[in-house]
């Protein structure tokens, strides 16, 4: 597979080479995304069957004791596919920036292969996600728009921890740092994404919310629709959950070419010079950017 070529990319170009690596590696990031979300729909399963569950066996008579013994197990299976979930979900948004990483370099890679990089950087994400989590907490609660402009500014500081090899604060700077006047394309990265998202629900999980509430005193059909709605919503969920990490993996990316000329680095490496060191960049950045364009 031939190296994509490292330039200054306009934001038409960046979304369409993100879904153009989406499109040409779809086994591989569905695959590694795929992995997460099984334990994700056990539990969204669970959860939604069990009222419907314990009001048939209300129905059914069911002795008390049996009842609370099947809660007991429920709850505890549903602790262990939270935890095993979560972690799942740190591996694989580890390996898709990994995959992203070989992709961009010219090489070939499998699930396998990528999950196995994340092994000893798991972590590291759960750091950067940790710290993210408390920013954007601690920026949604002053206001809205503040969250949507930090949530705009750390978006890259997953790839920076990885592919860098730094720990998390120091990653969260990276990010602020390299998204300094380009907040505004990750606003539109995000967007996209929501935008996705919303449809899945509109077409995956809409239709069976209205047949649940149609068929809402017939509990087998109940039933029925919502064990097809959380099908439905695993499968839109594994579809569109790796564009916002290939689209910020390849943000990351384009903002080191623009701001350090990465392009010029990796060339020298190629011809086996000593790469240059990145340009000290400074200057104050703007609320939304000059990145519209």
């Amino acid at each position: 597979m031939p190296a994509l070529d490292l330039r200054p990319l306009s934001l038409g170009e960046l979304l369409d080479r993100t879904f153009f690596l989406y499109r040409r590696n779809f086994l591989l990031f569905v695959g590694i995304a795929a992995i997460p979300y099984s334990f994700f729909f056990v539990i969204n399963l669970g959860t939604a069957l069990l009222p419907l569950l314990a009001r048939s066996a209300a129905s059914g008579r069911m002795q008390p004791a049996g009842m609370a013994a099947a809660a007991i197990g429920g709850g505890l299976f549903a602790l262990v596919a939270v935890i095993v979930g979560g972690i799942a979900f740190l591996f694989s948004v580890g390996a898709t920036v990994y995959a992203v990483s070989e992709i961009y370099a010219g090489r070939q890679t499998s699930i396998r292969e990528s999950l196995a990089r994340v092994r000893g950087n798991a972590g590291t994400i759960f750091g950067v996600l940790f710290l993210s989590g408390l920013i954007l907490m601690a920026g949604f609660i002053a206001l809205i728009i503040p969250g949507i402009y930090l949530m705009c500014r750390i978006c890259v500081a997953t790839p920076a921890a990885l592919l860098e090899n730094i720990g998390p604060s120091d990653s969260i700077r990276r990010s602020f740092d390299l998204t300094r006047d380009f907040a505004g394309r990750a606003f539109m990265i995000y967007m996209l994404y929501f935008a996705m998202v919303w449809g899945i629900v509109a077409v995956f999980q809409f239709p069976f919310m209205l047949l649940i509430a149609i068929n809402a005193k017939q509990v087998q059909l109940v039933v029925l629709w919502t064990v097809l709605m959380q099908v439905g919503n695993f499968i839109g969920s594994v579809l569109v959950a790796p564009v916002s990490t290939i689209g910020f993996a390849l943000f990351y990316y384009d903002l080191r070419v623009r701001k350090e000329a990465f392009d010029l680095q990796m060339m020298m490496q190629a011809i086996g010079a000593d790469p240059m060191p990145p340009p000290i960049t400074g200057g104050v950045p703007s609320m939304f950017g000059r990145d519209a364009s």
